[in-house]
């Protein structure tokens, strides 16, 4: 099993490293016609504008749509679930363009700026039930973005307590100053819808990998569904795996 990890900027390398800590091959995807080789797609966490500009450069947006539209399983950490959603907030008109496909709507930086990171345990019954392991999982939130809105055939994975006078305006989340208490609510951080999968927050940069097994699970199922109604397009899957020893990336514990 060949997985693509979109390089063009952001977290690709610590994605590839979780995937090699799985024994699965992590194939850097820069231009179109490579997606023809992978089985499946990681959007990773980043800078989106910049990622943005650098797919609108090599052309990547027909491609990464007809990948999505193929039911090829695609997964997106923070500024890939913003490429992912049909809707985001916290853009300019005619600003980002988006893939789409995830029935949802995203506010980009959602808790805050690049000082108001975070690390939390998110309660995930999904992951725990196919993957194992703890009841939680650390999330890492670096200028995260928020699911606001989820339409009827999306599946919440996870959510996260905020202040309910965390209001949304026109283009930014800001706080008001509260006189009395007033009860939290929550906000959607991980979502799943068909073939496509959502986390605001990082989980390549921790030793945990059930999500990635999680998502590499989705393509088994996806596979077996392609071979028996999708007609295979592009190129042949590249099975070989680099065997020689390499020094994983250092990552939040």
């Amino acid at each position: 099993m060949a997985v693509g990890v979109l390089a063009l900027q952001g977290s690709f390398n610590e994605h590839v490293a979780a995937l090699r800590r799985l024994g699965v091959k992590g194939v850097e995807i820069r231009k179109p016609e490579q997606l023809d080789n992978v089985t499946s797609l990681i959007i990773p966490g980043g800078e989106s504008t910049t990622m943005a500009k650098l797919a609108e450069y090599h052309n990547l947006f027909p491609a990464l749509r007809e990948f999505v539209k193929k039911g090829k399983p695609v997964w997106g950490t923070c500024a890939g679930l913003i490429f992912l959603a049909d809707k985001a907030f916290g853009q300019k008109t005619g600003g980002q363009e988006l893939i789409g496909g995830l029935d949802c709507t995203v506010h980009r930086n959602y808790f805050g700026s690049q000082i108001q990171s975070f690390e939390a345990d998110l309660s995930v019954p999904d992951l725990v039930t196919k993957e194992g392991g703890p009841e939680t999982f650390r999330g890492v939130f670096i200028r995260a973005p928020a699911v606001i809105e989820v339409g009827p055939g999306v599946e919440v994975l996870a959510e996260y307590p905020v202040p309910s006078t965390n209001v949304l305006y026109s283009s930014s989340a800001v706080q008001i100053q509260e006189e009395n208490a007033v009860p939290e609510k929550k906000v959607v951080v991980a979502v799943k819808q068909r073939n496509l999968l959502g986390t605001a927050f990082h989980p390549e940069l921790t030793a945990d990998t059930r999500w990635h097994s999680y998502f590499l699970k989705m393509g088994s199922d996806a596979g077996e569904e392609a071979s028996s109604s999708i007609v295979q397009v592009g190129g042949s899957v590249d099975q070989s795996f680099d065997e020689k020893p390499r020094i994983d990336l250092p990552i939040y514990q």
